[in-house]
């Protein structure tokens, strides 16, 4: 007889990222549902990765041994000059930065490093699904907060609402906002900075986007705030920035105490970080520093070619604020669950997406999900690829 099994997250089964995808694989539809390009990272970045790989140790690079657990000096400095650049905001590289394999990583060592027994974590619903199992396994628990809709904006009142009766110590922003493409505007900061003074909440930003915004809009990530950015976490992605989402390559920024306690947790979840590959993205960013400039304008261009497509279809929607994620409106197409509609389309109608409704609690609760939100008949699709993919998957759509 085996010992029984309790298990730490009993409630947990795979992702339905990983459902989707496969789903989409054996069925042989086209996979607009997981976040990835289906297009190369640039050929510049990759050729650098390739030359340090072949570099021997004692060069500028050095080869592929274990670089230095907080990440290479050179990535950690080129992080802090475009942090400087694009938010204003100087960040110590030693003292502040954390290279990390991607951004998933950085989240779960930050929840990791704070969350205490019985801590109260807030989530702003819907909310990426990484979230809250990597607060159950630090003895935590979460308190959901409704996004207001439409818009998906941060409904305030009950943020307060949730400061004041839960005191948690820990609340979990994610702007640009997977799966809605919501953005936070400067007021919000203001706003927000005025809820938590006085409190013993930290704050952990998840901005993983934060180089896809369309349409004029600017980022405004905590490290433009002083006061907010003294009590955060910020992460972000080089995986979504260059395409390379394999590579899982992130980092956190957050004030020395902050990091110390993060590095803590860091150095036995990771320890380190690729070599070649953080050597090659410090050498593009330094190299090539147009790529994050103008990718705005490559993902709105993705952005206003699939809404073109899906115009001729019977899906409603308002095009994406940011990310490369579309949510549509399937109300005059099905009656479905979206749950249920995402498997009909992958399985029936050959292509993949994500229903929504998983990036919220449910526990039965409407005030903690939202009775909008379980009747919503919304799914999310990702228009990161090829137009040839999103032609032949708009082709199909257009027969529903």
């Amino acid at each position: 007889m085996h010992p029984p099994i309790e298990s730490k997250l009993p409630t947990v089964g795979t992702t339905i990222f990983t459902v989707m995808s496969r789903l989409a694989a054996d069925y042989g539809a086209i996979n607009l549902s997981q976040g990835f390009p289906d297009f190369e990272p640039p050929g510049r970045l990759l050729a650098l990765a390739n030359e340090h790989m072949h570099k021997s140790v004692g060069g500028r690079g050095v080869g592929n041994q274990y670089a230095p657990m907080t990440g290479l000096p050179v990535l950690r400095e080129a992080i802090a000059a475009k942090v400087a650049e694009y938010y204003g905001a100087n960040v110590d590289p030693d003292t502040d930065v954390t290279v990390t394999a991607g951004g998933t990583e950085a989240l779960f060592c930050a929840i990791q490093a704070l969350v205490r027994q019985g801590d109260a974590v807030v989530l702003l619903d819907p909310s990426y699904d990484s979230y809250e199992p990597a607060v159950t396994l630090a003895g935590g628990h979460t308190v959901r907060v409704p996004l207001r809709r439409p818009g998906f904006g941060i409904d305030w009142q009950r943020l307060r609402d949730a400061l004041t009766t839960a005191r948690p110590r820990l609340l979990i922003l994610n702007f640009p906002h997977n799966p809605s493409g919501a953005t936070l505007t400067a007021a919000d900061l203001v706003q927000l900075s005025s809820l938590l003074r006085g409190t013993n909440t930290f704050v952990l930003s998840d901005e993983v986007y934060e180089h896809m915004l369309f349409d004029g809009r600017k980022h405004n990530s905590l490290l433009t705030h002083a006061e907010l950015a003294g009590r955060s976490f910020v992460v972000s992605s080089f995986g979504k920035t260059y395409h390379a989402t394999g590579w899982k390559v992130g980092y956190c920024i957050a004030p020395p105490a902050l990091t110390m306690e993060f590095r803590k947790v860091h150095q036995f979840v990771q320890f380190v970080v690729a070599t070649p590959l953080q050597a090659a993205i410090a050498d593009f960013m330094t190299e090539c520093p147009e790529h994050t400039r103008e990718l705005p304008a490559f993902y709105q261009r993705k952005r206003d070619y699939f809404t073109s497509l899906l115009e001729r279809t019977r899906f409603r929607f308002e095009p994406a604020h940011s990310t490369y994620f579309q949510l549509v409106d399937y109300s005059a197409v099905s009656d479905l669950p979206d749950t249920e509609f995402a498997h009909v389309l992958t399985t029936q109608h050959g292509v993949a997406a994500i229903p929504i409704s998983v990036f919220s609690a449910d526990d039965g609760d409407a005030s903690t999900k939202g009775a909008e939100a379980r009747s919503e008949r919304i799914i999310r699709f990702c228009f990161a690829k090829h137009e040839a993919t999103l032609d032949a998957a708009a082709e199909r759509l257009r027969l529903l």
